[in-house]
Order: structure tokens, then sequence, then C-alpha cells
């Protein structure tokens, strides 16, 4: 989430501007329908629109890092990370990881500069394209293990958003992101996790307690994907990562507190259950 979602007090009134609130809600009823279309249908479908999501986040780390004009190169890295989701159906993990490995080799041949910052890019962005293509899967529970995760991570956002504007009040990590407040973030995390307990009452006869627990962990990591986002924003020195989403900035900005959570439920999927089987094994004990 972009840094201007929990914005500066005014002097006189903890309220804030609501100027951009018609942007940012025609842009996430947009992204909503797209994203749950791709993941009902699934497949090269999901798969693609993952990839190309990605790429588009790689192009703005590649600007990002290198505070460059994008070179063919660059364009030949973000092409790979776009690659690297579609070929998942076809051959796993393994088939994403050679496409990034790829990515890797064109990377390191750029020099030195930031070449530490563009391979840890290439590395995550393929971990996540991996888990989020492997969560989906080929079932029915692989859409409700991403309705699940969509709605902790949207949901937290959105209250964060809605809660640090409207209350104000002590900062959460100053040095990384000013905006952010404790209001914010305990906020989301309430609405979160109520939210996706609710997903998850639905979507499995699994014990209720897991649902919570996971959407407890869930949330807290969508925030800290989010300040990891701001504390390599503010290493950059920049605000936004791009101004592709009206009222949300880039689709960095929108993307960061998905990352660590879809790798999560994953990791969580793979030990319970084995990667053919990934939604399964997170949403049924």
């Amino acid at each position: 989430m972009s840094d201007g979602g929990q914005s500066e007090p005014a002097a006189s009134t903890p309220r804030r501007n609501w100027a951009d609130l018609g942007p940012r809600f025609s842009s996430a009823i947009v992204l909503i329908v797209l994203t749950a279309t791709a993941l009902a249908i699934g497949g090269y479908v999901f798969a693609g629109l993952v990839g190309v999501v990605f790429a588009g986040v790689y192009r703005e780390w590649e600007t990002m890092v290198t505070r460059a004009p994008l070179r063919p190169a660059s364009w030949a890295m973000i092409v790979l990370v776009g690659l690297s989701g579609l070929v998942f159906p076809l051959w796993g993990g393994i088939g994403t990881a050679g496409v990034i490995a790829l990515a890797c080799v064109v990377a390191a041949t750029q020099g030195r500069a930031e070449v530490g910052w563009r391979l840890g890019g290439l590395v995550f962005l393929g971990i996540v394209i991996a888990s989020a293509v492997a969560m989906r899967g080929a079932t029915s529970a692989g859409i409700w293990a991403g309705v699940y995760l969509g709605t902790v991570v949207w949901m937290t956002d959105s209250a964060a958003f809605f809660t640090g504007r409207q209350i104000g009040g002590e900062k959460l990590a100053p040095d990384i992101s000013p905006s952010k407040t404790w209001s914010g973030a305990l906020g989301g995390l309430a609405l979160g996790t109520a939210a996706g307990t609710l997903v998850w009452a639905i979507a499995t006869d699994s014990p209720l307690w897991i649902g919570l627990a996971f959407s407890i962990v869930i949330s807290v990591l969508g925030q800290l994907g989010d300040l990891s986002e701001s504390a390599i924003k503010r290493r950059f020195r920049i605000k936004d990562s791009g101004d592709i989403i009206p009222g949300h900035g880039g689709l960095m900005d929108r993307l960061d507190s998905l990352t660590f959570g879809v790798v999560f439920l994953t990791v969580v999927g793979l030990l319970h259950a084995g990667a053919g089987a990934v939604a399964e094994g997170f949403l049924y004990w």
C-alpha cells in the first residue's frame, strides 16, 4: 500500500482529506473484478495474469533501483519475469526457477551497480509468482484459498487506511513510514482477522481457531510487507513505486501486502499436503 494511505494529520483536527477516495475506490473495484475472474478461471489465464502483473512490478523495481531509463537488458528481465508465471502450469516450480535464473544471469551481466538489488528483486518475485500459481492449483480449493488470502490482506489494508485517517495517533514506524499509525495497524488487524475468519468458516469445515490464527498471521505479514516496501522506497527516496493505479500508486504499492502472505500460505500448504495440493493443505485440517 502506498505511503499516502494514512496521511499526516492537520494541526487542528484528525480529519483527513478524502479527495482521493473516488479514484481509489474505482480502481479497487476494477482490480477485484479482474483478479476474481482470473482466479475463477485458473490455469493459464491465472498464471498469465500473475506473470504479467509481476512483470509490471519488476519494471517498477528496475526503474527504482537503477534510477535510469529502461535498457534492452532491463526489458529482457521484465519479459522473463512475466514468462516465469506462464511456465509454472507446464513445468512447475522448476520451470519458474529456471526462467528466473536466466533473468538473474542477465542482471549479473549489467555490471555491479545495484546488482544485489536486482538479483534480490528477481529471486523474491520468482518465489511470490510460484507461490501464487501453486496456491491456485487446479481445483476449487485454490479459488477459496485465493479468496481467503485476498480478503484478509485487502480488508487489513482498507481498515488500516480508514482507521489511520480517521483516528490518527501515535506513529507505527516513523523512521520508515511517517504516515502509518498504531490505530491504523490495529484497526487493520482487527477487521482483516474478522473477515478472514468468516471466509474460513464458509470455505472449510476445519477448526475455526486455525482460521483465526492464520488470519492474524497473514494480516500481520501483510502489514510487514507494506512496511518493508516503505523502507525500500525510503532507501531509494521515492514516495510511490509508480502511478499506474489511480488512488493507489504503482503495482508494487498495491501488491506489497500480498507477497509475504501468499508465500506463507503456500509454505503451510506444501508442508501439510505436498506440492500437488497446496490449497487443500492450507484449508483442510
